[in-house]
Order: C-alpha cells, then sequence, then structure tokens
C-alpha cells in the first residue's frame, strides 16, 4: 500500500537537510535563490505483508513538499502534471540560472494530468540505465549479444564491456557506443522508439529516451539531453522493480506480464552491482573528503548491497537503486532520486552537496524503522 507514514518520513527528512540554505557556487557561494526541486521515491518490501511506498517532491513551487497520489496498485502519479525541463537554442539548462523566471518560461508536458505541477529535472546519467536496458532487450530478442565487437571511435570493444564501463564509472564514450548500436539496429528510429514503446506499455511513462543521433549523440548539443531525456522518480523505481528478481510481482501490471528481461539480466544486475560512484545517495567512494557525511552503508563497512547508477553534472544530481541487506540485516527497498542538485552546488572535488547522501541515510533509517529490523 501507498504508506501515509513512509511518506511523512520522507518529507521530514528532506525538510531537516533545510535544503534552502545550500551554497550556491553560481552566487558566490551564496544559498540558492529559490528552493531546489527533489524527486524522491521509495518503496521497501517487507518479509510479509504488502509493499509500502511513498513518492514526495519539492520545489520553489513546493518548497514543503507535495505527496504523490499512487494507488495501492502502485500505479502511476495521479495528482501531479510532471513539466519536461528545457534547454534554450544555445544548449543551456536555463530553468535553473541564477534570476529564471519560470513564470515566463513555456513548459511542455511530460506526463500526468494532475492538479499540480512539478518540472522533472534531467536526470543526468541516471539515462543510462534506460540506455542498458534497450541494449539488454536487443540481447535477449537475439539482435545483438554482450560478447558482439562493437566499434566506436577507433575503439572495437564488446557490448557488454561498452555496458559495462556505461554504468560502473558512468563513460560517456560507452554511452554513446550504445546508443550508436540501438539505432543501427532500428530501435531507435524515429518513427518507432522502441523504447518509449517499451515503457509506454509498462505504464512507465515518465521514462523518455528522445531525439538520440544515429552517430550516438545524446547529449544537449546532439539535440537530445535536457528535457529529451527524462526520468520521474516514480517510474525510475518502477523501473528497478522490474529488474529486482527478489521483488514481489508488479502489482500495477497483468498477472501474467511477461518479465522485463531474459538472460540478459544477469549482465545488467552485474554492472548495477558493480557500481564504483557512491557519491550521491551512497557516500563510500568519498570517505576520506572533509566533512564527509555517511549515506546509505554499502561499501567495506555497510551492511548493504546497493546496485545502483548515479548522475551528475553542475546543474543535477540523481541516483536510483536496489538496495538488499547483508545478513544479519534484513532490509530490502528501492529508492530513486532525481534532483538540480550536481556539482554546482557540492564542496570543490565533488559530485552532489552532503546533503543528499544525508537523504540516502536518512532513508536506510527509516525502513529499518518500518521493517522492523
Amino acid at each position: 500500500m501507498s504508506s501515509p507514514e513512509l511518506a511523512q518520513a520522507l518529507l521530514r527528512a528532506v525538510r531537516a537537510q533545510h535544503f534552502e540554505l545550500t551554497a550556491d557556487s553560481m552566487l558566490g557561494g551564496a544559498a540558492v535563490e529559490q528552493f531546489p526541486s527533489i524527486d524522491w521515491a521509495v518503496a521497501a518490501f517487507p518479509k510479509t505483508g504488502a509493499p509500502l511506498f511513498a513518492n514526495v517532491l519539492f520545489s520553489r513551487e513546493h518548497p514543503q513538499g507535495l505527496v504523490a497520489d499512487i494507488a495501492a496498485d502502485a500505479g502511476p502519479v495521479r495528482n501531479i502534471a510532471f513539466l519536461a525541463d528545457q534547454q534554450d537554442a544555445e544548449g543551456n539548462s536555463i530553468a535553473w540560472l541564477p534570476g529564471s523566471d519560470w513564470q515566463q518560461l513555456s513548459w511542455l508536458p511530460l506526463t500526468g494530468h494532475g492538479a499540480e505541477r512539478f518540472v522533472a529535472p534531467y536526470p543526468a546519467s541516471l539515462i543510462k540505465l534506460m540506455v542498458l536496458v534497450g541494449v539488454a532487450r536487443l540481447v535477449d530478442a537475439g539482435r545483438s549479444a554482450w560478447a558482439h565487437p562493437l566499434a566506436y571511435q577507433r575503439q572495437t570493444r564488446p557490448v557488454g564491456d561498452w555496458a559495462f564501463d556505461m554504468m560502473t564509472v558512468s563513460c560517456n564514450t560507452a554511452t554513446s557506443a550504445l546508443v550508436l548500436h540501438l539505432h543501427a539496429v532500428g530501435a531507435l528510429a524515429a518513427a518507432h522508439n522502441e523504447p518509449h514503446d517499451l515503457f509506454e506499455s509498462l505504464g512507465l511513462s515518465g521514462l523518455r529516451l528522445a531525439h538520440t543521433a544515429a552517430d550516438g549523440g545524446w547529449g544537449n548539443a546532439a539535440g537530445a539531453g535536457v528535457g529529451q531525456l527524462q526520468m520521474t522518480a516514480w517510474d525510475s523505481l518502477r523501473l528497478l522493480w522490474l529488474l529486482d528478481a527478489h521483488a514481489p510481482p508488479a502489482r500495477w501490471l497483468p498477472t501474467d506480464q511477461p518479465p522485463l528481461l531474459g538472460a540478459s539480466h544477469a549482465h545488467v544486475m552485474h554492472c548495477l552491482r558493480e557500481q564504483r560512484l557512491h557519491e550521491i545517495l551512497s557516500s563510500s567512494a568519498i570517505t576520506g573528503q572533509p566533512g564527509w557525511v555517511p549515506g546509505i552503508p554499502c561499501g567495506p563497512d555497510g551492511d548493504v548491497l546497493f546496485a545502483h547508477k548515479t548522475g551528475s553534472t553542475d546543474n543535477y544530481g540523481a541516483n536510483a537503486g536496489i538496495v538488499q541487506g547483508i545478513a544479519p540485516a534484513r532490509r530490502h527497498y528501492l529508492v530513486a532520486l532525481t534532483s538540480n542538485l550536481g556539482r554546482r552546488y557540492a564542496p570543490p572535488g565533488l559530485r552532489a552537496p552532503w546533503s543528499l547522501p544525508a537523504l540516502g541515510a536518512a532513508v536506510d533509517g527509516v525502513v529499518r524503522g518500518l521493517l522492523g529490523e
């Protein structure tokens, strides 16, 4: 069931971080002009009983937070109209610039028809999860193979190696190679975008992989990037739900729904489990940094495994993944976050402000309490 207790705990966790005080390097380190945008979803799986899930959202228009209305079947958000992020003609991400007036911007719809609106931040490299699923579907259909040699920019490597680097170290060259591969086999044709068809069929209309280029381009300069590649937190989480072999059946889909992936699933999960960039909701990769803040407790001294993907640019910070306890820990949950809190708001050398791993630690504590651990 959608858990009011979980939703209220998530709201409190965000409020406790006082994001309105976040330092903005574009303002010389002064506090942000507007409350940041945060889209945060969690689903916890008790050993017995129904899943618990919630999605909360904050923005300059909702600084106290908004709880998504989600039915007991974990279907789409029902009370929010999500708007696509946007860039200007020069490829600049304009919604988050100092002085940006949202009343003067023309917003395009992304998904949903609720009474409230929310501008969905660009998910940065979290979009590579969609690319990975798209390639894995090709492998399952016999249209590709993880061992297939794929050439890109004078490098020829197996598809599976490109996928591993794309996910574990967020290699942009690997992403371009795989986007090119998807185009080459016709999966991203303008008239027939197979990932979009897939996501729509699964009820995940908040996932968009649009306007990528046949040469592998997927950023702003290629005509894609901000506003064309989109992932809401709730739909990102539900995509992970379909990838999580230990999760209960997806409640919003028919009981005879076939699995999202076949034999390709093993390599997909390998890529997620070997993540090296624990720097957004987890922080085990940056433990030596001044002012270190613990996040989701994965890593050598943690008691959970976090199979996930991060995303970070100057303007954006995102993270989504599957958390499973290492004995004696029992907890099992999914978490997804998108935000406009990237390197611009972080201490020097970091990808995101310390407030984001603090949210990771907070949600881990909340889930432990809800699951009685």
